[in-house]
């Protein structure tokens, strides 16, 4: 009987335990966000602010969801006055998203509650394990950079 090499059980063990404290994390930081909204329509408002005028097609794309979820979730986040849609200049039949100002107001007051919670959440640890989490921090966003 064939066994699993020590490096990939400790390989497999870690991604176990990354993959919980990231969820569990990510939770924390979205119930301080307090930003009435769901994570779906937040994740939206936050993709469209960063990719400046979407259309509805790159936005469903960018957020893996079908066009008929993404239409029903900028229309809500346009009733709310928190995104505007206009015609693609080239193409009429194509809507362009941007977010308004409220819009942007709502992200950053969500991002400045939820970083305020984290830097609390550091003020804990010591310098040593400051360091070790910054480490982390560069090979967490290297990981991520060819992320689908």
């Amino acid at each position: 009987m064939a066994t699993t090499p020590p490096a990939v059980v400790g390989r497999d063990r870690l991604a176990g335990r990354l993959r919980l404290a990231v969820t569990r994390l990510n939770r924390r930081l979205r119930q301080q966000a307090d930003s009435g909204l769901s994570p779906s329509a937040m994740s939206a408002l936050a993709a469209i602010e960063r990719r400046g005028s979407p259309s509805l097609g790159e936005l469903a794309a960018h957020e893996g969801v079908r066009p008929p979820s993404i239409t029903a979730t900028v229309a809500a986040l346009e009733a709310r006055g928190l995104v505007a849609r206009a015609p693609d200049a080239a193409d009429r039949r194509v809507s362009r998203v941007t977010a308004t100002a409220r819009g942007r107001l709502r992200l950053e007051r969500a991002r400045t509650r939820k970083t305020a919670y984290l830097a609390a959440r550091l003020a804990r640890l010591s310098e040593d394990e400051l360091e070790v989490l910054d480490r982390a921090a560069g090979v967490l966003e290297r990981l991520l950079e060819d992320a689908p």
